[in-house]
């Protein structure tokens, strides 16, 4: 399909895509989008989406451009709104700009717009190009691909291992597994995202922060969500009595929420007093654990589009087995355990035949010095 375009065509899209990627972490639930748009061979206005709610990329891309914008190119990774939302049409005012050309990376596959933006430019008279670099611009925007044609968040499990498959001696210990450039960029998984989960467990074991720490680049804390079935969440927890831009929610069970115990009301109302602590109370499944499905459909029904998966070896296994997991982010430290006794990657019941094991398909592999960092999917996802 490319074929149709340009060199000139293929750098200016890509200059759009480059700029849409600095909305990662603040233009979330709704999608990262650059706008370049062009005139006479030079570059007269670009923005990106900057936060949510804000102004989508046209309307900074021809603010900068002012009357210029009138008979000019733009390149855009995504599709033009066509509806009031937080913001009004972007269509509409790419047509009162006096554009001649939309070059268009996708469509927008939120049903309330896809397409229409594109027929609206047409009826106006502006020639529509669509597909360039399609593919990186549906790689850039996976998150939001799946939370807007889903009911569930995109979830990430990330995992920092020994060559050897632990992720912790046999007494919990797991600081530092990984080498300092892992460890930054699990930080910055963790600014991309909207959420991380941990299990109970990691909180009574590590006491963990669950911040987001990138001085130089200003990360952006996420929502901090904690399965605790039966709020075991301890009053001094690091977790919750530390400065922070983000919450911490709580999950818990119905049944330990409905169980007219004095302590735990008590328990409950002290944690609630806490700064930016909530709780909210999920059916347990058959087999007596929190129903992970329902928990993934609360969230995204709080605009949570994307998880990092965070919590210890029993969660991942719970998510790994019911197919709830998006992206596999493994860092690999040159280290063995060596002992039979340690906490692998994943607690539970695995297949009796290697053949029934899931099949992974590395979409991408890096050093980090001495570490190895493998990202993948499940295969025939």
């Amino acid at each position: 399909m490319e074929e149709k375009f340009s060199i000139t065509d293929i750098r200016y899209m890509a200059r759009a895509l480059e700029i849409a990627k600095k909305g990662e972490g603040s233009a979330s639930p709704n999608p990262m989008v650059g706008a370049v748009l062009v005139k006479n061979g030079e570059i007269i206005g670009e923005g990106y989406h900057k936060f949510y709610g804000g102004p989508h990329a046209e309307v900074y891309a021809l603010k900068e451009a002012g009357q210029n914008a009138n008979n000019a190119d733009i390149y855009l990774t995504l599709e033009p709104c066509s509806h009031y939302g937080k913001t009004p049409p972007c269509a509409d005012k790419l047509i009162k700009s006096g554009i001649k050309r939309a070059v268009i990376a996708m469509v927008d596959p939120n049903p309330e717009v896809s397409g229409r933006g594109i027929e609206l430019l047409k009826e106006a008279g502006i020639e529509v190009e669509l597909g360039l670099m399609a593919e990186k611009a549906k790689d850039l925007n996976e998150v939001f691909l799946k939370y807007i044609t889903s009911d569930y968040p995109y979830v990430y499990l990330k995992k920092a291992q020994t060559l050897d498959g632990f992720i912790a001696s046999s007494t919990g210990h797991s600081k530092w597994i990984t080498n300092e450039k892992a460890r930054l960029e699990g930080h910055k998984l963790r600014h991309k995202v909207d959420a991380i989960m941990v299990g109970i467990g990691t909180v009574l074991a590590d006491d963990p922060s669950l911040t987001t720490r990138l001085e130089e680049q200003g990360g952006i804390d996420s929502l901090r969500v904690i399965l605790d079935p039966e709020l075991d969440m301890p009053l001094d927890a690091k977790i919750i009595n530390q400065e922070s831009t983000a919450s911490t929610l709580l999950i818990a069970s119905e049944a330990s929420l409905e169980s007219n115990s004095a302590a735990l009301m008590e328990k409950k109302e002290k944690l609630l007093a806490k700064n930016n602590v909530d709780i909210i109370a999920v059916p347990l499944e058959e087999e007596g654990f929190l129903n992970l499905d329902f928990i993934l459909r609360q969230l995204h029904d709080l605009n949570i589009s994307s998880i990092l998966l965070e919590g210890g070896a029993k969660l991942s296994y719970s998510f790994l087995n019911k197919g709830l997991i998006d992206k596999f982010y493994y860092f690999i430290a040159p280290k063995i355990y060596g002992g039979d006794d340690g906490i692998s990657s994943f607690c539970g019941q695995g297949p009796k035949l290697m053949s029934d094991s899931k099949d992974i398909k590395i979409l991408d592999r890096r050093f980090l010095g001495d570490n190895i960092l493998l990202i993948g999917e499940l295969q025939n996802k």
